[in-house]
């Protein structure tokens, strides 16, 4: 690890729909390292009902927590 570098995992899961594409945008902007998923049986087993949703080191948030998460990057 760099010496003041945080490393966070990051994990976007999407089906590229509208408010997807504008979290993502977002992400990429504040130059956020992330995997994007898109596979829905691991959305579904994880109990996602809708998408976007992001996983920021165990944290899951629903696509307004996310956009504000991305804001304080």
């Amino acid at each position: 690890m760099y010496k003041g570098v945080v490393i966070i995992k990051v994990t976007f899961y999407s089906n590229d729909c509208p408010r997807c594409n504008i979290l993502q945008q977002k992400l990429d902007e504040k130059g956020v390292m992330y995997e994007k998923v898109s596979d829905v049986e691991i959305m579904k087993q994880k109990g996602f009902m809708s998408v976007p949703m992001l996983e920021v080191d165990g944290n899951i948030m629903n696509y307004l927590e996310a956009i504000n998460w991305v804001k304080e990057q």
